[in-house]
């Protein structure tokens, strides 16, 4: 067991961060756990700010990982409200932002990501969102109600998760929806040209206006109000407030500053580790969307911005601080509810990474399972309102057997039966 006079800091104030320090607690470390997050609010989870608090179906409490109380009860120290300004891994110290310095003996990195921005002129207006943090959600919400009571139209650029899941939610209030997307269909990157057709018929039949191949290139208004958005296109669209959603970014300046090995942007970009989630400082540790693993199931280097890398990351990093052999080898995985659809997503398959896609049920009716596959092997599966196969799906892509496509496609054949 570790020292109890050694000093474990984290810098970062979600899922991921708070997870560690529990498994530190958990683990028997007790020693002094310090947990440091640049929000007032404690530690919550970000899935309800797209989903059940948007809509508000969630109360405010449900999102944050523990009650207040917790922390107190379990001697980890909150900084909250503070950014981490520097890493000094000579001296082995933090800087806050009000100048307070902590030493530690190991170091946690999850500082997440951050929205990417868009560049272009009306911005800075009132009624252009982002979604990110807990008051960003609360901020988007109060705009959804005003635009359904009103008839307002919402734009939103950017068609991947949060997009549509804000687009959803704001269909749900009654507001008009316009998105915008560079891309040829929804979630092109994720789920490729296949299946990302599905998302847009979906949306369609909800009302939701698409137009893809274009880019925003301005917002205007007047009096600080948003009146409409220009695309690249020519066009201009009605707007009353905009979401801006293309992705966001590793937040990794701290660890560029104090020199830790980075990925590049064009692969990822993110703090390089290995399956034992340790940076290129023996002493420092990194998990979350910031955390660019070196996978051993996959033999890649990934990096994973969904809930339960978080809510994994964050105890295998804590363990392994602790001096214990991990090898942080979970299938990626992530989820998403829009309208009457649910689907969960595992593996990893980016465009040109398979050669075929296997459906297993009624696409027609959005009750299937798809698996993208490479030389027959399993790469990934999504399941959309069909429920208890997830155990299944990654079984097969951790398996790396070769399955037969028909038997795949075959609802009557038993997943576990093609391991």
């Amino acid at each position: 067991m570790v020292d109890a006079d050694q000093t474990f800091v984290i810098v970062g104030g979600g899922l991921a961060g708070a997870k560690a320090a529990e498994t530190l607690r958990a683990e028997g470390f007790n020693g002094r756990v310090i947990l440091i997050g640049d929000e007032r609010d404690h530690p919550y989870e970000r899935p309800p700010l797209s989903k059940g608090y948007l809509l508000g179906k969630d109360e405010r409490d449900s999102v944050f990982v523990h009650e207040p109380a917790w922390y107190a009860q379990h001697d980890v120290e909150l900084h909250l409200g503070q950014p981490v300004t520097a890493v000094d891994r000579e001296d082995r110290t933090v800087r806050l932002g009000d100048g307070t310095v902590i030493r530690y003996d190991k170091l946690l990195l999850a500082t997440g990501a951050e929205p990417r921005r868009l560049d272009i002129p009306g911005t800075d207006l009132a009624g252009v969102h982002q979604l990110r943090r807990l008051a960003h959600s609360e901020r988007l919400r109060d705009e959804l109600k005003a635009l359904g009571r009103d008839n307002g139209h919402l734009l939103i650029a950017g068609a991947g998760w949060i997009g549509l899941e804000v687009a959803a939610a704001a269909r749900t209030y009654g507001a008009e929806v316009t998105v915008v997307e560079y891309a040829p269909s929804p979630l092109h990157q994720v789920l490729g040209p296949e299946l990302g057709q599905l998302f847009a018929d979906l949306h369609t039949e909800h009302g939701v206006r698409f137009h893809f191949g274009v880019r925003l290139t301005e917002i205007t208004g007047q009096d600080g109000i948003v009146l409409a958005a220009r695309t690249d296109d020519g066009e201009e669209h009605p707007a009353h407030a905009v979401l801006i959603a293309i992705g966001a970014a590793p937040r990794t300046t701290l660890a560029e500053n104090a020199g830790l090995a980075l990925v590049d942007r064009a692969d990822g970009g993110g703090i390089a580790v290995d399956e034992s989630l340790r940076t290129s400082d023996p002493d420092i540790f990194a998990a979350g969307d910031v955390a660019a693993a070196h996978h051993p199931l996959l033999h890649h280097r990934i990096r994973v911005e969904h809930w339960a890398n978080a809510l994994n990351g964050g105890p295998a990093a804590a363990r392994a601080m602790l001096g214990t052999h991990v090898s942080y080898d979970r299938v990626p995985y992530f989820f998403s509810d829009q309208y009457d659809l649910g689907m969960e997503y595992s593996g990893w398959a980016p465009p040109g990474s398979y050669d075929q896609v296997v459906i297993r049920g009624d696409a027609g009716k959005r009750e299937f399972i798809a698996f993208w596959l490479k030389d027959r092997r399993v790469l990934a599966g999504m399941n959309v309102n069909v429920w208890d196969v997830t155990d299944a799906v990654q079984n097969l892509i951790r398996s790396r057997v070769q399955v037969d496509p028909d038997a795949l496609a075959d609802p009557s054949v038993a997943l576990e039966t093609l391991l």
